[in-house]
């Protein structure tokens, strides 16, 4: 059995959270949420993009209890939307996959909810200077990667719903 990853490798150096496997000893929605923290995770760095200077530990906390009943899963949508009009108001919402990444394109930063491969998947983007996207907790390997919108769509944007929140400008 491989040891645990310690809890700081789960961070980049501009405080971004970029591996939820790092969170192993942390519980949501009853289970560890290196299984399924993703949707807490993605909102945590939405709000660090927006300079809301959130804590993890807190965000965890509070998405965890917007959850009617204490049972193992993932962030419901209707949990992550109440939760983004409670911190990002500004986010607007699109569904399918065509206009979700039209939409994430034209974008600041947002959040995809998608499967990646089977299991559905909260990941989190930021618009980069040079008009690259830099993603965090997409899969192993792809903790912290940059590509196109265009490429992160071909690779990993393969079937199922495909629904983005973005935000036009940080502050």
């Amino acid at each position: 059995m491989e040891a645990p990853k310690p809890l700081e490798d789960g961070f980049t150096a501009d405080g971004y959270i970029r591996d939820q496997d790092c969170f192993s000893g942390v519980r949501y929605r009853t289970m560890p949420a290196s299984i399924n923290g993703c949707g807490w995770i993605a909102a945590y760095n939405l709000r660090h993009a927006l300079g809301q200077a959130p804590d993890w530990e807190q965000v965890c906390q509070e998405l965890d209890g917007m959850h009617r009943l204490r049972m193992p899963g993932p962030t419901l949508m209707a949990v992550m939307r109440a939760y983004l009009r409670r911190y990002a108001p500004q986010v607007r919402e699109t569904a399918g996959r065509e206009e979700a990444v039209t939409a994430a394109a034209g974008s600041a930063a947002g959040i995809f909810r998608y499967r990646e491969g089977r299991e559905p998947h909260f990941i989190s983007f930021v618009r980069m200077e040079d008009g690259s996207f830099r993603f965090f907790n997409v899969a192993d390997g792809m903790e912290d990667c940059r590509m196109s919108m265009e490429r992160f769509a071909a690779e990993h944007l393969l079937g199922g719903t495909v629904i983005v929140f973005t935000v036009e400008q940080l502050l």
